[in-house]
């Protein structure tokens, strides 16, 4: 044989017994698993780790992953209890816990999922109305995923949680309810803005009413004050007053001293605006006390 022809056939040999290794030994990444047939039946599933097939025997039928999948499927027309049409959006987050039922047992599961997410939302929509249906999320997807979680166990599948992504309601139902949020808005600002103008008026009557009282308590402190100095005054005077009078009896006038006091006060009512004038009954004894006064000067 020609050595050309030889080199041909060595490289065909080679490229064959290479391509059967790389079919017969399989390592396979962690997380995934492989479904395997032998001779068209389940054989078995491989996990990470390599593996060795035998070949034109054993052939792999699918490749699963063991990682949670999250699905976001596209949003789905519902019609809520009392007749509103709207797009609901979910997400579905599922993982693959028997891969050789994932492959068996139903054909394409991800479409299978996707549809029975969608006919359960509808059956759950149809018994809330559109109210119920906007404030009630968490409901929706406890539900949802009970009913996906029990659906989906024959198919090897464990749903963990489901969320409504998005509610759309109809423009017309936007539009309305746009207004009323705006209404609400405003009737809060209006409240708020009542609330305020009712609490300065109360801060303003408090501030008044304890002005007055400061008022009025300064007013009697200072009339108290003043009336306290008054007193004093007045006890001052008294002490003067009872203080001369001790000094004139110890002193023991005579009474010419008292006479001349006498007319000393005499002319201080004299010189004053009264109308009235009172005459001592002793004007005589006064007149002659003067006399001799006078005569004593004169001798002087």
């Amino acid at each position: 044989m020609h050595p050309i022809f030889q080199i041909i056939l060595f490289i065909i040999l080679f490229a064959a017994v290479a391509s059967i290794l790389l079919y017969c030994v399989r390592i396979i990444p962690q997380s995934q698993a492989f479904v395997v047939e032998r001779l068209g039946h389940y054989y078995k599933t491989l996990l990470s780790g390599p593996r060795f097939l035998i070949p034109f025997v054993d052939r792999v039928a699918n490749k699963v992953t063991l990682k949670e999948i999250v699905k976001d499927f596209d949003p789905q027309p519902v019609i809520t209890k009392d007749n509103v049409t709207m797009q609901i959006d979910t997400v579905v987050y599922f993982q693959i816990t028997d891969p050789k039922l994932y492959t068996y047992g139903v054909e394409r599961p991800i479409s299978a999922i996707e549809n029975l997410t969608a006919t359960t939302l509808r059956n759950i929509i149809g018994d809330l109305e559109l109210d119920e249906t906007l404030t009630s999320r968490d409901i929706i997807n406890t539900k949802m995923r009970a009913i996906l979680d029990e659906a989906t166990d024959p198919w090897g599948v464990k749903v963990s949680r489901v969320e409504v992504k998005n509610i759309i309601p109809p423009r017309d139902i936007q539009d309305s309810m746009e207004k009323q949020m705006r209404a609400e808005r405003e009737r809060r600002e209006k409240i708020l803005q009542a609330e305020g103008e009712k609490r300065a008026a109360i801060l303003t009557a408090e501030g008044e009413k304890e002005s007055m009282i400061l008022r009025a308590t300064a007013k009697k402190e200072a009339m108290i004050a003043e009336a306290e100095g008054q007193a004093k005054a007045m006890e001052r005077v008294y002490q003067a007053q009872a203080e001369g009078m001790r000094l004139i009896n110890e002193a023991n006038p005579g009474q010419a001293f008292l006479t001349i006091k006498g007319y000393e006060a005499l002319e201080k009512v004299a010189d004053g605006k009264s109308t009235k004038l009172i005459i001592p009954s002793n004007l005589q004894d006064i007149s002659g006390t003067l006399a001799a006064l006078a005569e004593v000067v004169d001798k002087k």
